[in-house]
């Protein structure tokens, strides 16, 4: 099981650690802090909110990509990624979906 994962997918591992880490400890703060979530990305001036967007755009995307690319290769429960995504992160879940991935892809090229 372990020659599945390939130099590519322990980055991806890596960066989903790295999202884990930085969104969790920032969602925390804000949580503790009694701070409206949403209010503070989407009312916190024009820069913020094209932020606010930008990654609310680059999460739907990821969202569609995960659904096709889950389905081309025959991954079950991807939709886990998706809804994990709303309880964490998508900087978490979408390079933990690429790692698994490129697992997949992995175990697909060696089979005969």
């Amino acid at each position: 099981m372990r020659h599945h994962w390939t130099p590519r997918a322990i980055v991806y591992l890596a960066l989903a650690l790295v999202g884990l880490v930085g969104t969790f400890f920032f969602n925390t703060w804000t949580i503790v802090a009694g701070r409206n979530y949403l209010g503070d990305i989407f009312g916190g001036g024009p820069a913020v909110s094209s932020i606010g967007i930008d990654l609310l755009v680059v999460a739907v995307v990821g969202a569609v990509f995960i659904v096709v690319e889950s389905r081309r290769l025959g991954m079950k429960r991807a939709w886990l990624y998706i809804v994990l995504s709303g309880v964490t992160a998508i900087a978490f879940t979408f390079p933990l979906f690429l790692a698994m991935r490129e697992r997949r892809m992995q175990h697909d090229r060696r089979e005969p």
